[in-house]
């Protein structure tokens, strides 16, 4: 009897899934393993929810966007019985392994799983804020960048036609990485990062600075993850403990800060969900087809509790554990560029 592997997406979809999941299919194929859907994230072992997976699946998908087998940021440990339903269904299945596709909640369950039950698991980082400390980057963010990007280059004309000011909020809970790296890269006049606390008086001080040089409109990104001096944050939460962040409006209140303290007419755009859909960049999907590739050979191999990483240009092993161990901030000299270029 062939042996399988069960294949999970969790967390927010992101560009490149598609790829990470028919590499493993075309890997695991090559090998004589049969391959198991594992649908709606971690809900798909405890419910359970399953299905088949093979080459005549996976034909055609390395350009979609999202994931083709569902996810969910459900989490096993904030279930009754949780736990205990992953790992008996996973028995019944009479799966050999798995493949974890995730950012740090989806592999943080991952990691205690093989930790506390030796859970025969693999990860791979999926993530478009680029926060997960064990590799360079994730598959997904390059493409979520250059959405923010294209947006904050069609933002410029607007706000310099009507000599606004234009906010524009994009993804990032605990770390600014979109935001430094679409700012950078679409001109941005003041970048505001979870990394660094917002002050009022400097943003404005910015802005009127580039009034005062006849610059009659500003472009501003701030993530969605800022902790703004008087914004508490709405009581809603998921499995995960998270604050769900599109209650929050860091943007709106942002906007109206700004164009009280500064008298500037000022629009919010917050871009959302568009960052996550739509088709993945070229970089996107060959690195996450490479990370496919790897965390099929890992659970081919039997080397579990290991996540596919990129280390300079070579995709290597690192311990799941190291890798959910801390979030990847903006560095100081990171934001540093970005601030050379503020006012």
């Amino acid at each position: 009897m062939a042996k399988s592997i069960g294949i999970l997406t969790g967390g927010g979809d992101c560009p490149g899934l598609n790829a990470v999941i028919r590499a493993v299919v075309r890997r695991a194929d090559a090998a004589g393993w049969d391959v198991v859907a594992v649908r709606e994230g971690w809900r798909g072992l405890v419910e359970p929810i399953f299905e088949d997976l093979g080459p005549q699946q996976v034909s055609g998908i390395l350009p979609r966007g999202g994931t083709i087998i569902g996810t969910s940021r459900t989490n096993p440990y904030k279930l009754e019985d949780g736990v205990e339903r992953v790992l008996q269904n996973f028995a019944d299945r009479e799966l050999d392994a798995l493949v974890a596709i995730g950012g740090e909640d989806t592999l943080g369950v991952a990691a205690r799983l093989y930790a506390e039950h030796a859970f025969p698991v693999v990860g791979v980082p999926k993530t478009i804020d680029n926060d997960l400390s064990g590799t360079d980057y994730t598959f997904g963010f390059d493409t979520a960048v250059s959405i923010a990007t294209e947006a904050i280059d069609r933002l410029h004309t607007t706000a310099e036609s009507h000599n606004r000011v234009m906010v524009v909020e994009v993804m990032g809970r605990h770390t600014g990485w979109i935001a430094v790296m679409s700012g950078i890269a679409g001109g941005a006049d003041v970048i505001l990062v979870p990394e660094i606390p917002v002050v009022y008086d400097e943003v404005t001080e910015a802005i009127r600075k580039r009034h005062a040089r006849g610059k009659n409109f500003s472009i501003v990104v701030v993530s969605e993850g800022c902790e703004l001096p008087d914004l508490a944050d709405a009581g809603e939460t998921d499995q995960f403990g998270h604050v769900i962040l599109s209650k929050r409006g860091v943007g709106e209140v942002l906007g109206r800060e700004i164009e009280e303290r500064t008298g500037f007419e000022t629009r919010v755009t917050v871009l959302g969900h568009i960052q996550r859909g739509g088709t993945p960049t070229a970089r996107d999907r060959v690195l996450a087809t490479r990370f496919g590739l790897k965390a099929a050979d890992l659970a081919l191999a039997g080397e579990f509790g290991q996540m596919a990483a990129l280390r300079g240009d070579d995709v290597v092993a690192v311990q799941l554990a190291e890798a959910t161990a801390q979030l990847k901030v903006v560095p100081p000299e990171w934001y540093d560029v970005a601030r050379a270029f503020f006012g």
